[in-house]
C-alpha cells in the first residue's frame, strides 16, 4: 500500500487555491533587500556568487544582486556578480534595485554593457497616502518622476520592473496612475510591494488582482510581480495568494532575512510550493542554501525554525520516536518520514533524528545504538535509559557514548 492511500488529505477535499496553469517564478532578494537587516553582515562578494550558484541550482528565476547608485565597493561586487552570471552562463538572471532617478539607473546600464548581460532595472517609488503626507509629495511630481525614470532606462536598453513601495497600502487611483505610466513609458514588469507587511492573504489577492486588470486594460505583455514582508508573520501565506490573485512571480530571502522582521522566507516558501505541487523545482540542495546563507550573513537559524532548524526532524518523545521507528523497521523510509512529521525531509535532503531524553521509551536507546552500529545489550540499554530519565534535556551525543 503506497503511503499516499494512508493519508486521507483534507487540503484536496475543496481547495480555495488551484495549481496555477502558469510558471511560477522566484526572484531572490537576499543579497539586497534581506541585507537591510539590522542584525546580518554584509557577504564577501565570494560569498555572494556562492549563493548565486545556489539560488541557480534550485530553479530560481532571478536575483536582486544590489543597488549599484550607492557607487564605490557595493557597486564593484554587483558588476562581479553580474559577470559571474555571464560568464558561466548560469540560467538565473539578475537585476537590480534603482530609486526613480537616472542617477541610480546609468550605474546598473554601464554595468549590464560591460557585463555583456541583461540587467533588469527595478525602479521602485512609495505609492501611499501615509508615504505621500511624510514625504510631502504629490501624484503628479511621482508621476512625472515615473515617466523619466522608465524611459531613461528602456533608452538605455535594459528591460525595467517597475515597484511600487507600500502598494498593500495605496489609494486605487493612485495605483492606477502610477502603473498605466510605468508601462506605457515601457516597462514590463510590474512589482507589487507589501512593504511593511500590512497585508493578509485577502488583501495580497485582491491587490494582485486589482493591478493584473490594469495589465490586462493596457494590452501588453507584462509579467506580475509580489514583493512580502513578513511584519505579521504571513509571508508564505500571502505569496501563494497572490499567485492566486495573478502574479506571476514571488520575491523572498533566504531564511526571511530582512529589515524588521524580514521578508518572506523564500525556502519556506520553496517547500509550501513544491508540497502543494506548483513547482517541480529539484530542492535537494535547499538545506546547503540555508546553511551558506545564515553563515554568509552571520546568522542563526532558530533551533525551530520550519525544516531547516536542528530540531525540525528531531524527535525524544517514545510515543512518536516508537511510531517512527516501527516505520523503519518496516523498511519505509517514506512511510517513516510522513508518520509524525507534515514535511517529508527525505524530499529536501534531511532525515528524522531519534534522540534519547526525559520522555523517551527503550526503543529510543536500542534504536539510537543500532544505528551507530553498536551492541544494544539489556545493561547498555538500562543504563542509559536510566540515565535519560533523570536528564532535564535531551541527551547529547557525548553524554551518550560516556555510558556506552
Amino acid at each position: 500500500m503506497s503511503v499516499s492511500e494512508l493519508i486521507y488529505d483534507w487540503n484536496n477535499v475543496e481547495p480555495v487555491w488551484r495549481k496555477p496553469d502558469r510558471h511560477i517564478g522566484f526572484d531572490d532578494e537576499t543579497l539586497r533587500d534581506g541585507l537591510q537587516s539590522p542584525s546580518v553582515c554584509e557577504p564577501s562578494v565570494d560569498k555572494k556568487i556562492e549563493l548565486l550558484h545556489l539560488m541557480d541550482a534550485l530553479g530560481i528565476d532571478t536575483a536582486d544582486i544590489g543597488l549599484p547608485g550607492a557607487g564605490g565597493t557595493h557597486a564593484a561586487g554587483v558588476e562581479m556578480m553580474a559577470r559571474e552570471i555571464a560568464d558561466k552562463n548560469l540560467k538565473i538572471r539578475p537585476n537590480c534595485a534603482a530609486r526613480t532617478h537616472k542617477n541610480d539607473i546609468i550605474p546598473i546600464a554601464a554595468i549590464s554593457q560591460r557585463a555583456g548581460i541583461p540587467i533588469e532595472a527595478c525602479t521602485f517609488i512609495g505609492s501611499s497616502p501615509i508615504r505621500f503626507y511624510a514625504e510631502e509629495w504629490t501624484l503628479d511630481k511621482l508621476l512625472q518622476m515615473t515617466e523619466e525614470a522608465v524611459t531613461f532606462a528602456v533608452n538605455e536598453g535594459l528591460p525595467v520592473m517597475f515597484v511600487t513601495e507600500d502598494t498593500t497600502r495605496a489609494n486605487p487611483e493612485t495605483i492606477r496612475a502610477l502603473y498605466t505610466t510605468a508601462i506605457r513609458c515601457g516597462a514590463r514588469a510590474v512589482c507589487v510591494c507589501d512593504t511593511v507587511g500590512h497585508a493578509t492573504p485577502d488583501g495580497a489577492r485582491e491587490v494582485v488582482k486589482f493591478v493584473r486588470e490594469i495589465i490586462d486594460q493596457q494590452g501588453e505583455k507584462i509579467r506580475l510581480d509580489w514583493h512580502g514582508h513578513q511584519d505579521r508573520g504571513l509571508g508564505v501565506i500571502n505569496s501563494i495568494a497572490a499567485i492566486e490573485g495573478g502574479a506571476d512571480q514571488v520575491h523572498g530571502s533566504a531564511l526571511g532575512v530582512g529589515e524588521r522582521v524580514g521578508n518572506t522566507p523564500m525556502d519556506q516558501l520553496l517547500v509550501n510550493l513544491k508540497l502543494m505541487g506548483w513547482i517541480e523545482n529539484d530542492l535537494t540542495r535547499l538545506r546547503e542554501y540555508c546553511d551558506q546563507a545564515a553563515e554568509a550573513c552571520r546568522w542563526t537559524i532558530p533551533l525551530n525554525y520550519p525544516v531547516f532548524g536542528r530540531d525540525a526532524f528531531r524527535t525524544a518523545t517514545g510515543v512518536h520516536a516508537a511510531a517512527v521507528i516501527k516505520s523503519y523497521r518496516k523498511g519505509d523510509t517514506e512511510l517513516a518520514d510522513l508518520i509524525y512529521s507534515g514535511v517529508p525531509a527525505g524530499q529536501f535532503g534531511l532525515k528524522q533524528v531519534i534522540e534519547i531524553g526525559p520522555m523517551s521509551g527503550k526503543s529510543n536507546v536500542i534504536f539510537w545504538l543500532e544505528t551507530r552500529g553498536l551492541e544494544a545489550s539489556e545493561d547498555r540499554i538500562a543504563r542509559i535509559y536510566e540515565r535519560a530519565k533523570q536528564a532535564s534535556a535531551v541527551l547529547s551525543e557525548d553524554e551518550v557514548m560516556a555510558l556506552v
